[in-house]
């Protein structure tokens, strides 16, 4: 008898505890939500971040503030959210050097996979090579010409040792036989204003984000690294065009939050971005950018991540980075 009681207030307790998080749940946000972002403020990454931010306040009637945490290619954002409380509260806007991260930096408290619960993929966007005004340039053949004339007397800008950006460039000069010069930077807009600038030569910017200065002419676009041309840039031949189809690169922007967050919460922001990227206001801002729009499901980004751990377990296999 006294094991039947002693079940039965467990029961009971077990349910009572049940009920207390599913009413947080749905409750959530009842205070404000931070979103972590790995780069620099104004910069591709950030500029999806703050739309998401946006929807996400105006859907759910709580506030969610966006935090730059620039560095280690978004290291030191990523292992800050894997640590922090898996409530709902804090989250990670993460970009593709998330999978690519633990290839360049073997020490990183974190796994890509393990330690985050995927809410959404947002958007991706094709590279895109540009150059400096000052590089005596027209097109991409007559850069790849002065590269090869001047082997290792150019240098391109990346958002960091090991990021999209970096192995893009990699992949070029794998390709081509062009040998350059690398300069990381915390974030894109810290190598495009350089590349205004003239600081720097040429760079694999993402083309969310940087399409304003690309369509000003305020840099020089040469080559887009994705599937077709972009509507933005109708003269700017893709690398297939240009007889290099294996060059390819794109970036991904997308939400995570710590593991162990509950499903209820994961799937109720995973909800409002599914619709929140059929909007005008996404597509009037990230259209024009050459970004396509995804809002996929939780599981469906999970298995996404996974596929992309193996592929770049593959690609970094072949790649020397700089130390």
């Amino acid at each position: 008898m006294r094991s039947l009681i002693c079940a039965a207030v467990a029961t009971v307790g077990m349910m009572t505890w049940a009920g207390t998080v599913h009413a947080e749940d749905d409750a959530y946000p009842s205070r404000a939500v931070k979103i972590v972002v790995g780069f620099q403020p104004g910069g591709p990454t950030d500029v999806v971040a703050r739309l998401v931010a946006k929807a996400l306040q105006e859907e759910l009637k709580g506030a969610f503030v966006v935090e730059n945490k620039p560095g280690a290619t978004s290291n030191i954002a990523s292992e800050s959210v894997a640590s922090a409380k898996p409530d709902g509260y804090t989250l990670l806007f993460a970009a593709s050097p998330l999978v690519m991260n633990k290839f360049t930096y073997p020490m990183q408290k974190f796994d890509p996979i393990k330690s985050f619960e995927p809410i959404s993929k947002i958007s991706s966007a094709p590279g895109v090579l540009a150059a400096t005004k000052k590089l005596p340039v027209k097109d991409y053949k007559a850069f790849e010409a002065l590269a090869k004339k001047e082997p290792g007397k150019l240098n391109y800008g990346s958002t960091g040792n090991g990021g999209t950006q970096h192995m893009a460039m990699l992949k070029l000069q794998a390709l081509t036989g062009i040998e350059m010069a690398h300069i990381p930077y915390g974030g894109g807009s810290g190598a495009m204003n350089d590349l205004i600038a003239g600081n720097i030569d040429v760079a694999f910017m993402t083309a969310t984000g940087a399409m304003p200065a690309l369509v000003a002419g305020t840099v020089h676009p040469l080559a887009v690294a994705g599937p077709k041309r972009l509507p933005e840039l109708p003269d700017v031949p893709t690398f297939t065009e240009l007889g290099i189809p294996e060059m390819k690169s794109d970036s991904w922007n997308a939400l995570l939050a710590p593991a162990g967050t509950p499903k209820p919460i994961v799937d109720k922001l995973a909800a409002v971005l599914e619709k929140a990227v059929k909007t005008k206001e996404f597509s009037d801002v990230l259209g024009p950018q050459g970004a396509m729009l995804i809002g996929n499901s939780p599981e469906e980004f999970k298995a996404e991540l996974i596929a992309e751990d193996a592929y770049w377990n593959e690609q970094f296999k072949n790649v020397k980075l700089d130390k």
